[in-house]
């Protein structure tokens, strides 16, 4: 017998049991489903066994950490029904791409189609095999015997990935007949993936999963078309560079093409940002460009540049940052945990907005404001502005494409740009990397650099931060005249020097602590470059530092 201890309570449990049977005894003490366990502080998959006396935890579908898992496990599903209705071959070339809301889009690779049909047998398949409740296994292989495995069922993104591992094991899942590798943890078995649809969408398939908030319901899919063809514009900007997973980024920087490679994706960046400062110039009318995106996007280095372009057209550029029209900190609405709430519309002066706007529009002289961040109050230093035959205001901020933002102002006279870190790149063709973790650890590192903040303090506020874009910005996406992705393929090969110090600084016990294993674990696949390398306009010096603009 074993003694665990659970919320201060000790029980005694036979040597040998499996978390998963602990862990539907206490199911009724959450509203969410068990997902995983902490066993003395580390996290613990379902399906183990327990070997000794220990502190016992859990970890709901409503924990990112959870319901990561959650979202693992269906992909795996997901794969097994692509093998048993379509074959081996057809589950080796399904790349899950990226996410459209609640929806991961999987794309067909080296010319592999499906059609409506089979997709519909696919997720009829996925069905059968959760109701069949299918163990998932792991075993853990010597390095080289995982490369062959991987290497026989086709799966060649997975071999150029282990080429880079340091360890000399490699933990493989089994479903059945069905052998892949996945980053994170899983669901012990196929019963526990119980809500999920599949359905045929551009060239590809959604593979549409409940959300963090409902674990235990499908939300409508909404298609966003300009976001999506934003992102397969990058996924082909990826590929023509012949860099779509971790593994040939490593490539790449091993046979010494990290040089011409930061080169020429500066380029494109650089290109995109040309076209879209041309199409501002071509459109009559337009007197503000309005910003705006996520967190650590590189909204700042974007507008500079963007004004750098401009420019070029004979306008004239002003740069104006929303943050500046905050009510004064003690006006400050209170969100639900009566903390102020900073992410919220009605936390600025909207209505001073669009009257010192309207003002200019109709070109009368108007002293703006600046924010101080120091005493929480707006205040009135700069000289009064005029807008001129060529001047055009660059206004960035959260709510910039919220039309209540800028009600006042004729749809002529605005230009929206939504920008983001859409992250192109896979650790391999069933593994992607959620834009979040891009942003995160931009943020980790550019916060770290320009305000002292710790990586437990960025990782802590990082929900709430989420829940604002959530609710402000994403709703607000396919709003924009232009989409701009800010990622660039290289990038987290360069911020993993800046990101690994700050998050090893994180110990267990500290909020945080999970996040941050899991990051140095996501980040043991890169290998790194140098900041060296970069422009002093590049995106990325925003974050790491160096940069040309005053960021």
């Amino acid at each position: 017998m074993v003694t665990i201890t659970i919320d201060g309570k000790e029980k005694l449990y036979e040597d040998g049991i499996k978390y998963e049977i602990i862990a539907e005894e206490y199911q009724n003490h959450f509203t969410s489903p068990i997902a995983l366990v902490t066993v003395n502080g580390k996290i613990r998959e379902l399906m183990k066994r327990v070997d000794r006396d220990c502190e016992l935890g859990f970890i709901t579908y409503e924990n990112v950490i959870g319901h990561k898992t959650y979202v693992r496990s269906a992909i795996m599903l997901m794969l097994k029904a692509v093998k048993d209705v379509a074959g081996m071959e057809a589950a080796a070339n399904v790349k899950v791409e990226f996410t459209i809301g609640a929806g991961y889009y999987c794309s067909f690779r080296n010319g592999l189609k499906l059609d409506d049909k089979t997709i519909d047998r696919i997720r009829d398949r996925m069905g059968e095999l959760v109701d069949m409740d299918l163990l998932v296994t792991k075993k853990s292989y010597p390095a080289d015997e995982a490369v062959a495995l991987f290497e026989e069922l086709g799966m060649k993104d997975k071999v150029s990935l282990f080429r880079y591992r340091r360890s000399s094991n490699i933990n493989v899942y089994c479903l059945g007949d069905y052998y892949d590798y996945f980053y994170g943890y899983m669901m012990p078995s196929t019963g526990y993936v119980k809500y999920f649809d599949l359905f045929a969408y551009e060239e590809g398939m959604i593979l549409l999963l409940p959300e963090r908030e409902e674990p235990e319901k499908l939300p409508e899919f909404v298609p966003r078309k300009k976001l999506f063809h934003t992102l397969m514009a990058s996924n082909h900007w990826g590929r023509e560079m012949g860099i779509d997973t971790v593994g040939d980024l490593n490539d790449q920087i091993c046979q010494g093409n990290i040089s011409d490679m930061i080169l020429v994706q500066e380029a494109q960046q650089e290109r995109r940002i040309s076209e879209i400062a041309r199409d501002i110039a071509r459109r009559e009318g337009v007197k503000f460009v309005m910003i705006a995106g996520p967190s650590s996007s590189g909204k700042t280095t974007f507008s500079h540049r963007l004004s750098i372009q401009l420019r070029t057209y004979g306008l004239k550029p002003h740069p104006i940052a929303l943050d500046n029209y905050y009510l004064n900190h003690d006006q400050t609405p209170l969100d639900d945990a009566g903390n102020p709430d900073y992410e919220c519309l009605e936390a600025l002066d909207v209505e001073q907005f669009n009257q010192d706007m309207s003002e200019l529009l109709a070109g009368r002289s108007v002293r703006l404001p600046t924010f101080n961040f120091k005493t929480g109050r707006r205040e009135y230093i700069s000289r009064p502005s005029t807008l001129g035959e060529e001047d055009i205001l660059v206004i960035e901020g959260i709510h910039g494409l919220n039309e209540k933002m800028s009600y006042s102002l004729p749809a002529e006279s605005k230009y929206k740009i939504y920008i983001s870190a859409l992250t192109a790149l896979n650790i391999d063709e069933h593994n992607r990397i959620p834009t979040t973790d891009n942003r995160l650890l931009r943020r980790i590192v550019r916060d770290a650099r320009t305000r002292g903040t710790s990586a437990e303090r960025t990782i802590a506020m990082w929900d709430s931060v989420r829940r604002g874009e959530e609710r402000y910005i994403f709703p607000y996406q396919e709003e924009a005249d232009a989409m701009f992705n800010s990622a660039m393929l290289y990038e987290l090969a360069v911020i993993k020097q800046y990101a690994e110090p700050l998050l090893f600084h994180i110990h267990k016990g500290d909020q945080g602590y999970y996040e941050a294993k899991r990051l140095l674990k996501f980040l043991e696949y890169f290998l790194g470059v140098s900041s060296e390398e970069l422009p002093g306009n590049s995106l990325c010096r925003e974050f790491v530092g160096g940069s040309c603009f005053d960021v």
